[in-house]
């Protein structure tokens, strides 16, 4: 067998052609600038601070062992998007990892609005951030000193917006998705490597998303986003006993396929399953709600939305405007 030696010169070779993938990629129409807005203003432990100033420490345990927790939340019209939702969670993820903080989840979302209005944005995404702070080099999450948490608001843009009108490409990764007894993926915690281990692949084949298959080799949910198909006109989405994030996107579509009669169900997915679906779209809060139209150089029933998925679209965007909350 030849081997290849891993000297300087290969691994700037390697390094060079992953480098040229990945702008070749960036290229395509959603290109855009990813530098971080230095006009932000940032809510870091209670306070409104600039970008060049929200600063931890880097003996945070949030950043040395990815020891925190994290929301994603849209806003729309200047609104918190299904917020009650979102706080729910954030605060059983605190109770989960054990992590104390010095605020209520009423004085977050205080804080929320504080930095909707600091940032004048009407439609945007916020991140909300718990993290074990400052501590030792060793891994005792008790002889940290005290939490950080912080809030950025800006823009996202997970996918370009042609894609939700003619659908998205997607693969099967192999690297599969964290056993749920051993970091549950129903905790958004902040180490998000095997994720991005997927999103890898993904970007590697041309694609952005690529779906995770769990340890039994089932069908879990993508590296950011769950995952539906249509089959015979019903509904059909992994349960949450195979290993997924029970996404706030993800109920709200159960809600109103609900609403609308459609029948849906959650049950366990095989790779084969995914082939021979009529229709699929991707949900999440980054992504709302996106059209599959091909997985692995295979189409999705003709290769276009189909009318299941257009009118769930079109229900999440009046979901949206309505700016009730339906969770």
């Amino acid at each position: 067998m030849t081997t290849i030696a891993r000297t300087p010169e290969n691994l700037r070779s390697s390094a060079r052609s992953v480098a040229h993938v990945a702008t070749e990629f960036e290229e395509r129409p959603m290109a855009q600038d990813y530098a971080p807005n230095p006009n932000l203003k940032i809510w870091l432990d209670g306070k409104l601070v600039p970008t060049a100033e929200a600063k931890i420490s880097v003996f945070s345990h949030g950043l040395l062992y990815g020891d925190g927790i994290f929301e994603g939340i849209r806003v729309y019209g200047g609104r918190i998007f299904e917020c009650r939702a979102h706080m729910e969670r954030f605060a059983l993820g605190l109770q989960a990892i054990r992590l104390e903080i010095p605020w209520t989840m009423d004085q977050i979302v205080d804080a929320m609005n504080d930095c909707i209005r600091a940032n004048n944005t009407v439609d945007g995404y916020i991140r909300l951030v718990a993290a074990r702070g400052p501590g030792t080099l060793g891994i005792h999450p008790f002889r940290c000193v005290a939490p950080n948490v912080f809030i950025i608001c800006d823009k996202i843009q997970m996918y370009g917006p042609e894609m939700y009108e003619t659908g998205m490409k997607i693969v099967t990764a192999s690297t599969i998705r964290n056993h749920p007894n051993a970091l549950s993926p129903q905790l958004k915690s902040l180490n998000y490597l095997n994720n991005i281990l997927a999103k890898i692949e993904a970007i590697d084949a041309g694609c952005l998303e690529a779906v995770m298959l769990n340890h039994e080799g089932y069908v879990a949910e993508c590296s950011g986003d769950n995952l539906f198909i249509v089959q015979g006109g019903r509904l059909r989405t992994p349960a949450t006993h195979c290993g997924l994030l029970n996404g706030v996107t993800r109920r709200l579509v159960l809600k109103m396929a609900q609403k609308r009669g459609i029948p849906a169900e959650e049950t366990t997915l095989t790779r084969i399953d995914l082939y021979y679906a009529d229709e699929m779209f991707i949900t999440g809060t980054g992504a709302e709600v996106c059209p599959i139209i091909d997985i692995d150089n295979r189409p999705v029933g003709d290769g276009k939305p189909g009318p299941f998925t257009r009118q769930l679209i079109a229900d999440f965007r009046a979901h949206i405007k309505s700016g009730e909350e339906m969770l």
